[in-house]
């Protein structure tokens, strides 16, 4: 099931469950997509990547704001932050360890190799556009770029 068809799904759930604070977060969120979908000249779909990408995008927000409310001294909406970026992260994937991620890396990068590529720095973005997709937002991709570099530097 697509990441944004559980997210429609878990609507009707929170509503018949009575959980307010789950069912306002995730209406936000899919508000927030189907603003992504539209804005621009036309209209686009976003696959599961972009979609997790956005849901990460608005824990941080989430979060940022809850360290904001802390600061200021407001407990209580810094306690409601924390929470829906709670509810936010539930639909994330599980993240990777470095080791996980670092095994990617490798992967990729040998695999490249036994097919016959000669791996330098410029190929850096051949092997970036390999390893992005099994990282699929799992990890900091700084971290992963940096990897990357490290490997081929």
């Amino acid at each position: 099931m697509a990441l944004k068809e559980k997210l429609k799904g878990d609507v009707v759930a929170h509503m018949k469950a009575g959980n307010k604070v789950a069912l306002t977060t995730v209406r936000n969120v899919l508000g927030e997509i189907e603003t992504r979908e539209k804005s621009g000249k036309t209209p686009v779909e976003l696959d599961d990547l972009q979609v997790t990408a956005l849901l990460q995008k608005e824990a941080a927000k989430r979060r940022d704001t809850a360290a904001t409310y802390t600061a200021a001294g407001h407990q209580e909406r810094a306690q409601a932050e924390i929470a829906e970026a709670e509810i936010i992260e539930a639909y994330l994937p599980k993240a990777l360890s470095r080791d996980e991620a670092e095994a990617i890396v490798d992967e990729v990068i040998a695999g490249l190799r036994a097919g016959g590529s000669d791996l330098s720095m410029r190929s850096m973005g051949v092997v970036m556009k390999s390893v992005t997709p099994k990282i699929g937002g799992r990890f900091d991709g700084k971290a992963v770029s940096d990897m990357v570099k490290e490997r081929l530097g």
